[in-house]
């Protein structure tokens, strides 16, 4: 009975409902996108270490010079010599260390130079770089370039086109001819993506990058960072050396480990994420209260439907359950809808970190929140329309029964 008495009052007020149902939608959308949005940019970030433990470079602030040398944002700390890198090189607890040279881009995606070694870096568990054949990592020698996957399919680039790398980390098209410089390099390789921030660059070796036509010849034998594999990951290692470094030193900079510094930019923008909360909150306390003003404002039209019910033999339990029980029925068809919101959503944040960093969050990925927010819609809609419900519970039947003129 009860079933019937919610379906016949959804469908009477369609209108009222499809809106309050999409208002609940994107509450509940926004709700749990934001909560998803944060766990999995700090879980993803925290593990996009390109399979490196450490990086080396100028000193200055650890954040800044890891966002620089992995995620290829940022200004980079400054330039470090080239036997900073040949005695970390050297360091019996290093496994890898790679030189990079940072300072051009070409329409906007950064140029970096480096060392064939770094595609032989294994960035995840038994997964390295790979380039897509027939393609093949550049000759240190020769004016070549391997361009990450995504750098490829937005610059539209494939193997054999030639391009010329313009001075500076920022590319402006108005200044192009003036910061275009006179190499040109030839794309022998396209890597396969490997949702790292490899993913947005070119790459290039890193002499070609120190030599470039209108770099001051004083650096060309000077590098941005240098990326440190420890052996076996082992920490007493990277403690030493962020001893020898950090503590000791006054020159240079350890920043190790990458995992844990990474998370000091959550830390920093944890106001933010608690500004999202609230306002995520206020949506979803303002969209339930549209479920109590739709169905209060409706009661006046009910109360003669309602005393027909009681006159037929319904009890007041049964219409009051009848009156929560739709509200809670509108927020679950809301939330059902809100699912559709949270993937639209998640879809487009997904992009555009992939598009700003190379880093690739699973946009479909389970969290708790997509359980309990649902039930705590449905549950905070149903005390909503508990208070429509008491007007119910106390209609008079007697006088709700007499024909209207």
């Amino acid at each position: 009975m009860l079933a019937r008495i919610i379906y016949k009052s959804l469908r009477q007020h369609a209108f009222s409902t499809a809106v309050t149902a999409c208002s609940i939608a994107l509450a509940g959308g926004l709700l749990m996108s934001v909560w998803t949005i944060r766990a999995e940019a700090q879980k993803t970030f925290t593990g996009a270490t390109g399979g490196f433990d450490a990086v080396l470079g100028a000193r200055g602030s650890k954040l800044q010079l890891v966002l620089n040398a992995l995620f290829h944002v940022e200004e980079s700390t400054g330039n470090i010599q080239w036997k900073d890198f040949l005695e970390i090189q050297r360091n019996a607890n290093i496994e890898r260390a790679v030189p990079i040279a940072v300072g051009d881009n070409f329409r906007g995606y950064r140029v970096v130079g480096t060392l064939p070694d770094l595609f032989g870096t294994e960035y995840a568990q038994g997964k390295r770089y790979a380039v897509r054949p027939p393609g093949r990592v550049f000759d240190v020698t020769a004016r070549e370039a391997v361009v990450g996957s995504f750098a490829a399919e937005r610059l539209d680039l494939s193997r054999g086109d030639k391009i010329k790398p313009y001075h500076g980390l920022n590319y402006s098209e108005s200044s192009a001819e003036e910061t275009e410089h006179e190499e040109t390099y030839v794309i022998v390789g396209i890597l396969e993506p490997s949702n790292t921030p490899a993913d947005r660059v070119i790459w290039i070796p890193l002499e070609g990058l120190q030599k470039m036509s209108g770099h001051d010849p004083k650096t060309a034998t000077e590098v941005s960072a240098v990326l440190v594999k420890l052996k076996g990951g082992s920490a007493g290692a990277g403690f030493l050396l962020d001893q020898n470094y950090n503590k000791q030193g006054e020159r240079l900079t350890f920043a190790w480990p990458i995992a844990r510094i990474v998370t000091q930019l959550f830390d920093k923008i944890a106001w933010f994420d608690r500004v999202l909360e609230l306002v995520a909150y206020l949506v979803a306390i303002v969209a339930t209260g549209s479920i109590l003003a739709s169905i209060y404002n409706s009661m006046n039209e009910r109360r003669r439907e309602i005393a027909i019910l009681r006159a037929l033999g319904a009890h007041r339990a049964t219409v009051f359950s009848a009156i929560v029980l739709e509200s809670a029925s509108i927020a679950a068809i809301g939330m059902v809808a809100g699912f559709l919101v949270y993937g639209a959503i998640m879809s487009a944040v997904a992009w555009i970190i992939r598009a700003q960093t190379g880093v690739v969050i699973e946009p479909l990925s389970w969290h708790p929140v997509l359980l309990w927010a649902p039930l705590g819609m449905v549950a905070l809609s149903a005390l909503a329309g508990s208070v429509p419900a008491w007007k119910a519970y106390r209609t008079d039947v007697a006088a709700n029964l007499v024909p209207i003129a």
